[in-house]
C-alpha cells in the first residue's frame, strides 16, 4: 500500500462480469414475479468496493405492493467469473443466519427472500433488509486509515472486545439437538470436526492448484507443519462462523456496538479456537502487507494474547496460546489469496510471478508461523 493512499495493482479485485444495469433490470423482473406487482421498481444497483472478494453483494431500493425498503442481495458468482470457492450453498447461509437470529443475541440482518431458481440472475441468491452502520474496510485496510484508526485507543479496544463477544455468542449456540447438522462436513472426511475441516482445506488447495496450473511450495510446507503440530486436545465442536474478522462486522454508525454480522459462506462445525485465530490472523495479515510499504499501522490491536483473554472472560473457555490456530489461519488464507490471484489473472489485472508463492503476498509470514 502506497504511503500516499493510492491502491497498488495487487489490491485490485474484479468480482463479476455482470453490469449494474443488467442486474437492476433482472432484479426488477424477479421482483415483479415474486411480488405479483407489475409496477414494482428497483433502484440503480451498487456493490461495496472496500470489502468482499467472493460472492456479490448488491445494494438496492425496491418498491412493491406499496412498500418501499432498502435491501442487500447476496448472489453466488458465475462459474465463468472464476469463483473463489468451488461451491456456494446460499441456502445453507440463509438457514444459518435464521438459526443465529433465533437462538442467540448475535445481530444478523433480517432475511427477506431466498431465491433458489438461478434463471433470474444466472445464480441463486438471497435478499436481506439493509442495516445501517459502518464496516472496517479491506481496501485500503482499516489499519491504514479511516474510522477504526481514528478511534481513541479505549474505543478501539472496546470494538475489539465486542467483536470477540460476537464469537462467543455464535459458539454458545447449543448444537446438541442436531439443528446445525446441515453445517457438518461429510463424516467420511475424518473422525473429528478439526480433521474434517483440515481435509476440506487440503481438497480446496488441490482445487486451487488445478485452476492455477501450478503448486505453492510454502503452502505445502505449512500443511506438513500443521500435521506435525496437531493439537492433543482439539476442543469441543461449535458453530464456526468461518470468516470471523472485523471486516465482516457492521458497527453502529456512531459507536462500536456490532449491529450486523455478515458473510457466513465459510461457516461449518469446528473447534471455537479456529474463529478466534482467524480474527487475529487477518489483522496480522493487513499489518504485514502495510509494513511492506512502511505505512503506520495498529500493532496493538487484535493481538492473540489479548483476544485469548477477552474470549476467556466472555465465555469461560481458554482457547490456548493460539499458535496452531493462527498458523492454520495463515495457511487457509494463503490458499484463498492464491485462488483470488487465479481470478485476477483471468480478468487481466495481474500476471503470474516467477515465484508462485508471491501470489498470496505474505509467504515470509506464513513460513515464519509454520517453522518449528
Amino acid at each position: 500500500m502506497a504511503a500516499d493512499g493510492q491502491t497498488p495493482d495487487e489490491t485490485v479485485v474484479v468480482k463479476t462480469s455482470r453490469t449494474p444495469e443488467e442486474l437492476r433490470e433482472r432484479l426488477r423482473d424477479w421482483l415483479v414475479t415474486t411480488s405479483g406487482d407489475g409496477a414494482a421498481t428497483v433502484s440503480p444497483v451498487s456493490s461495496p468496493e472496500s470489502n468482499g472478494m467472493s460472492s456479490e453483494s448488491l445494494f438496492f431500493e425496491a418498491t412493491a405492493n406499496g412498500e418501499t425498503g432498502s435491501y442487500v442481495a447476496r448472489v453466488a458468482p458465475a462459474a465463468s467469473d472464476v469463483p473463489v470457492f468451488s461451491t456456494y450453498d446460499l441456502e445453507k447461509q440463509y438457514r444459518l443466519i435464521a438459526l443465529v437470529a433465533e437462538h442467540s443475541a448475535v445481530p444478523v440482518p433480517e432475511l427477506a427472500w431466498l431465491e433458489s431458481d438461478p434463471s433470474h440472475l444466472d445464480q441463486p441468491f438471497f435478499v436481506m433488509r439493509k442495516v445501517n452502520g459502518r464496516v472496517p474496510p479491506d481496501i485500503p485496510p482499516y489499519a491504514m486509515g479511516g474510522w477504526v484508526r481514528d478511534l481513541p485507543d479505549d474505543e478501539r479496544m472496546d470494538l475489539q472486545r465486542k467483536s470477540v463477544e460476537v464469537l462467543t455468542g455464535v459458539h454458545a449456540i447449543d448444537i446438541t439437538d442436531g439443528k446445525a447438522d446441515f453445517l457438518e462436513p461429510d463424516p467420511g472426511l475424518g473422525d473429528t470436526p478439526l480433521r474434517r475441516h483440515f481435509a476440506q482445506e487440503q481438497a480446496y488447495y488441490e482445487w486451487t492448484c488445478e485452476g492455477a496450473g501450478r503448486r505453492f511450495p510454502t503452502i505445502e510446507r505449512a500443511f506438513d507443519w500443521i500435521e506435525r503440530n496437531w493439537p492433543a486436545n482439539e476442543g469441543a465442536a461449535a458453530i464456526s462462523w468461518g470468516d470471523s474478522r472485523i471486516g465482516n462486522i457492521m458497527y453502529a454508525p456512531d459507536g462500536t456496538d456490532p449491529v450486523a454480522v455478515l458473510d457466513w459462506e465459510m461457516a461449518t462445525i469446528a473447534p471455537p479456537g479456529l474463529d478466534v485465530g482467524w480474527m487475529c490472523f487477518i489483522h496480522q495479515f493487513f499489518e504485514t502487507i502495510l509494513g511492506k510499504y512502511e505505512v503506520p499501522t495498529l500493532p496493538s490491536m487484535l493481538r492473540p494474547e489479548d483476544v485469548r483473554a477477552q474470549y476467556r472472560d466472555a465465555s469461560g473457555i481458554d482457547v490456548g496460546d493460539l499458535r496452531f490456530e493462527v498458523a492454520y489461519s495463515a495457511l487457509r488464507h494463503a490458499t484463498i489469496m492464491s485462488r483470488i490471484h487465479v481470478r485476477n489473472v483471468h480478468f487481466g489485472t495481474h500476471d503470474w510471478p516467477d515465484d508462485p508463492d508471491e501470489a498470496f503476498l505474505f509467504k515470509d509470514l506464513l513460513a515464519e508461523l509454520t517453522t518449528d
